[in-house]
Formats: structure tokens, C-alpha cells, sequence
């Protein structure tokens, strides 16, 4: 069975990677001392502090090797092959919401770089994966969660 494919942005991958480096390096060390402090103060059967540094611990690597399989699986967005014609993953778009009357922007990017409170949002989500492929003064209608939205495509720009 193959991995699915992580879609990043340069920036995203960044993220990735200092994120990685900060758990891996930092943390584990941090982690790693209150252990040593919390054995230190003898019994480990009634010893919440390293059962609770443990259980960090597990979380922690945890996270590093969910970290790390997304860059294994990485697939990077080129900006120089973003397009300033067609909505693509790394596209800017500064859309008219028909139902709110007014102007909204996002980012389309991987599901692994979305944040909808920044206004970027995922390829894999309705309104994100109903915006691609379509130009600058398209009208798009989405089948989203909440019902029909209507977005008129004003601007597209590389992020």
C-alpha cells in the first residue's frame, strides 16, 4: 500500500522541517532530564512526575515519526509552476462570497498547511477542491457541509 502524499509549500516545509528539528533536538533533551529528575526521587510504581514525563515522551516521538513520514511523502509546490491563471495548490484568491456580499482571500494549500483562521485553507477541502482549475472571473458553486456556497473569482496571485 503506498503512503499518501503530503502536498507542502516551500514555507510548509520549512515548518516541517524546523519543527522536526526542534523535537528531536530541544525536546527530547528537556524530556529527557525530568526522567532522569523524576527517577531520581526514587519509587517509579507512585511516581506521577516520570509517568507523566513518560507519556510526554511517547507523545513526542509519536509526533517526530508522524513528522518525519510527511516529509518522506512530501510533495513540494514549486512557486515558479504556480500559476497567476488557473487556481492551484500555492494560488492566493481574493473571491466575492455571494451569500455574505464581501470579499474574501485564501490560500489553497496541503491539508497539512491548513489553518482557516490565516485564510489558508485545504486542497482536500469542499470549497478548496471546488476553487481549483478555475480562472479569474469564474463563478463557482460549492456543495459544502453547511450548503451551497457561490464564490465569484475576482484576483488569483502566487502567495
Amino acid at each position: 500500500m503506498s503512503d499518501k502524499k503530503t502536498v507542502l509549500t516551500y514555507e510548509g516545509l520549512r515548518k516541517i522541517e524546523e519543527e522536526l528539528e526542534y523535537l528531536k533536538v530541544v525536546k527530547r533533551k528537556e524530556i529527557a532530564e525530568r526522567i532522569k529528575e523524576a527517577r531520581g526521587q526514587g519509587d517509579l510504581s507512585e511516581n506521577a512526575e516520570y509517568d507523566a514525563a513518560r507519556e510526554e515522551q511517547a507523545k513526542m516521538e509519536t509526533e517526530i515519526l508522524v513528522l518525519e513520514k510527511m516529509l518522506r511523502n512530501a510533495e513540494v509546490i514549486d512557486d515558479n509552476e504556480v500559476s497567476s491563471d488557473v487556481i492551484t495548490v500555492g494560488s492566493t484568491v481574493k473571491l466575492f462570497d455571494e451569500d455574505f456580499e464581501e470579499e474574501v482571500e485564501y490560500t489553497i494549500v496541503g491539508s497539512a498547511e491548513a489553518d482557516p483562521v490565516e485564510g489558508r485553507i485545504s486542497n482536500e477541502s469542499p470549497v478548496g477542491r471546488g476553487l481549483l482549475g478555475h480562472k479569474s472571473g469564474d463563478t463557482v458553486v460549492i456543495n459544502a457541509p453547511q450548503g451551497e456556497v457561490i464564490f465569484k473569482v475576482l484576483e488569483i496571485s502566487k502567495q
